[in-house]
């Protein structure tokens, strides 16, 4: 008797050479999905820019306009807006990229029956979703120094995910990006209120993983009021002991009623020790240079943009010295 073999394999030579050649597709199709938005950066330049965020009345899309004027036409530096805010209809500036040409608030709340702020969330995963959209239009701006001007829901920025994602794509392309969080200095003159911003701004910082640089806006009506506030300027820019904080809250009419709250949360701000402040008068352009000096820092760019590069320039940057560039706008203002 002869034995034969059974062929166990559930596939033929043939049958294998395609299931082979189909996988081989498959991984170069998500290859060049994951890698084509990045393809079209590799000959470019380091882009350096600043998210503009922070609650609704802080003065986000002023200020997005003072520092355009600012840096294009005093400082020359290249540079564009791109509102992100789907809600924004009251621009005071001409933006280079306008997100409601891809979706609108006031669209979504028609053709899905959101509310505002349902319909907010909904715009920015779409955006999320259509990055390629949001990318193609930055291509297309050739190395401007970007300014995005950012919806106001805090959201957005404390736990929802998509404008973290959106930056974090950006960061793998070679962005260099910092955000610039503003605070109604009107919350200093409450320490519930401001025990509030410290909490919102910590949780920001920690959520959007990127450098920070807050800033108290309205600060001339800060100066005008300061008879009125509890400790002075400089308590609530730095961020000083807040054991003295503390102690207000503890005899205020309505935080009295919890010390160990108010405790904890003081000791949790503390622990970080990673919020303060510089105040904002969008009227000075002193004050927009100085809070340009601290942008300029936290993005990098004062150290890749070909203004400085010098080993002088970083060691004055570390110990907290003027650069020459910044001894230059304070002269030039």
């Amino acid at each position: 008797m002869t034995s034969g073999r059974v062929d166990t394999h559930p596939f033929h030579l043939t049958e294998l050479n395609l299931t082979i050649s189909t996988y081989l597709n498959i991984i170069r199709y998500y290859i060049r999905k994951k890698h084509r938005t990045s393809i079209l950066l590799i000959n470019r330049k380091n882009i350096f820019g600043q998210l503009v965020i922070g609650p609704p009345g802080s003065g986000k899309t002023t200020y997005c306009a003072k520092t355009l004027n600012l840096y294009r036409d005093k400082l020359k530096r290249k540079c564009a807006v791109i509102n992100l805010d789907p809600a924004n209809d009251n621009m005071e500036y001409k933006p280079s990229i306008d997100v409601m040409e891809l979706i609108s608030v006031e669209d979504v709340m028609t053709d899905l029956n959101l509310g505002p702020n349902g319909a907010l969330m909904y715009c920015m995963e779409y955006l999320e979703e259509n990055f390629d959209w949001l990318l193609e239009k930055l291509n297309a701006l050739d190395d401007n120094y970007l300014i995005f001007d950012l919806p106001g829901q805090v959201e957005l920025f404390t736990h929802h995910k998509s404008i973290r994602n959106i930056f974090n794509k950006l960061q793998d392309l070679g962005y260099h990006l910092c955000v610039v969080h503003m605070v109604d200095s009107h919350y200093c003159s409450d320490a519930s209120k401001f025990i509030s911003t410290l909490l919102l701004s910590l949780s920001t910082m920690l959520q959007i993983a990127l450098p920070h640089v807050n800033v108290l806006s309205k600060a001339d009506q800060l100066r005008e009021h300061s008879s009125e506030l509890d400790f002075g300027l400089d308590f609530y820019t730095d961020v000083l002991d807040l054991e003295y904080l503390l102690d207000v809250l503890n005899d205020g009419p309505f935080t009295s009623k919890f010390k160990k709250l108010n405790k904890t949360l003081v000791s949790l701000i503390e622990d970080y020790s990673l919020v303060s402040f510089i105040p904002l008068d969008v009227s000075s352009d002193k004050c927009l240079i100085t809070v340009k000096n601290a942008i300029d820092k936290a993005n990098g760019y004062i150290y890749g943009a070909g203004e400085e590069r010098t080993i002088q320039s970083l060691l004055t940057c570390a110990v907290g010295a003027r650069t020459e560039t910044e001894k230059y706008d304070a002269d030039m203002m």
